[in-house]
């Protein structure tokens, strides 16, 4: 048996930004499609958690996407799931429809299918959003199999919430 059920990069990570967050006296959300919830649960692994973790979207689905975080469907239709402007919109209904004040999104291809000539196999966007600042959103095209994409997303979630309050 393992001691933990997150690496132990993951693990320093989340415990730097809920020190940060702690500190800062703010919670976060998290809004995940592809993760399918691990960067709420690799936070919530963290004895103490609560006082930052104010809740975890896990919208898997478009309908979810919408009627959750309030993504609208014209935007999910013109751009798709996998988008910038998804991302962005997943962030700012996370922050919206919650009591926290920063909430990051994650929307992406884990694979192994669903990818496109346009939307190809790793390629994930990520969103976060402030209350009182403006949203910002990243591109990545992350490498590997899905678990490894997936993997990789987290990381890139974690640090993007410590670069957040920086």
């Amino acid at each position: 048996m393992t001691d933990s059920l997150f690496p132990g990069a993951w693990r320093a990570l989340a415990t730097d930004v809920l020190e940060r967050y702690r500190h800062a006296g703010l919670k976060l959300a998290t809004a995940e499609s592809c993760t399918g919830g691990l960067v709420a649960a690799t936070l919530t692994a963290i004895a103490g958690s609560s006082d930052v973790v104010e809740r975890g979207f896990a919208t898997y689905s478009n309908e979810a996407k919408e009627e959750l975080l309030g993504v609208p469907r014209v935007v999910l239709l013109s751009y798709g799931a996998v988008s910038e402007q998804t991302a962005r919109c997943m962030a700012e209904g996370a922050v919206r429809r919650s009591h926290a004040d920063v909430a990051v999104s994650i929307t992406g291809v884990a694979g192994p299918g669903g990818a496109t000539p346009d939307k190809p196999l790793g390629l994930v966007h990520f969103g976060c959003a402030r209350r009182g600042y403006e949203t910002i959103t990243v591109r990545h095209v992350l490498p590997g199999d899905r678990d490894a994409v997936r993997a990789a997303a987290v990381e890139v979630a974690l640090a993007l919430l410590k670069e957040r309050i920086a």
